[in-house]
Parts: structure tokens; sequence; C-alpha cells
């Protein structure tokens, strides 16, 4: 079904058009560098070739493209799966207790500095504060 017809003849004709205007693509980039001025920062010195490979070099990055998006997706899915399985399995609030600890520890420190910067500007005795 799908070479039947003339679905080969559209393929081809499909793909030299993408071809031809990726190829104009890096052709108006390489100029477009080429007349920036020496010292501009944006400026990057392409070469000539770079414009033919890019016949060669867009597939390869589509397909590297479609790769690592399916393997984002296979990754968030398995992490997703795991997660729902663990929330099951484990019901005690591990991660609440966590999140608790390390909140009172970074809130106690800003306390401490702000209470000392509150006491430095008022100009008060310093007092030792109580050992934990």
């Amino acid at each position: 079904m799908l070479f039947d017809g003339n679905n080969p003849v559209y393929f081809c004709e499909g793909s030299l058009a993408l071809t031809l205007f990726m190829i104009a693509c890096a052709f108006y980039a390489f100029r477009v560098d080429t007349r920036l001025p020496s010292d501009d920062p944006r400026k990057r010195n392409f070469k000539v070739g770079a414009i033919f490979m890019a016949p060669i070099t867009w597939p390869l990055f589509l397909l590297a493209s479609i790769t690592i998006f399916v393997l984002r997706a296979l990754v968030y899915i398995i992490f997703l799966v795991l997660f729902t399985l663990a929330l099951l399995a484990i019901r005690k609030p591990f991660l609440l207790v966590w999140l608790h600890k390390i909140a009172t520890n970074i809130g106690d420190k800003l306390l401490e500095a702000n209470t000392f910067l509150i006491k430095a500007f008022w100009h008060r005795k310093f007092e030792n504060p109580p050992p934990r």
C-alpha cells in the first residue's frame, strides 16, 4: 500500500524539496555570518563545506531527535510506574519527614542569622545561644 501508485514519487519529491530547503537555509546562514564584522561576538566563521553537508546531516539529526524523544518518554513512563508502585508499597510518609527536617534546619539557620543582625543593629548585648 505504501509503495503502490505514486507514493514513492511523492516521497522522493518531498525529500528533495526538504533537502533543497535545508541547503538554502544553510547557505543563507553562511552569508549572514560572512557579512558580520570580525569583532562581532555572534560571528562563528562557518566553513563553506558545511553548506554541502546539510543533505547528509539533517536526516541524522531528525532520527536522533526522534530517538531521544522516545527514550525520554520511556524513562518518564518508567518513573511514573515506579513512583506509583512506591506510593502503594510504602505507606510511611518518609518524604514529608525528610522535608520537615530540611525546612526546620534551614529555618533555624535563617532565624539565627536574622536575630544576630537585629541584635547587632540595635547594639544590644549578645547572648550565647542555648546549646542544642
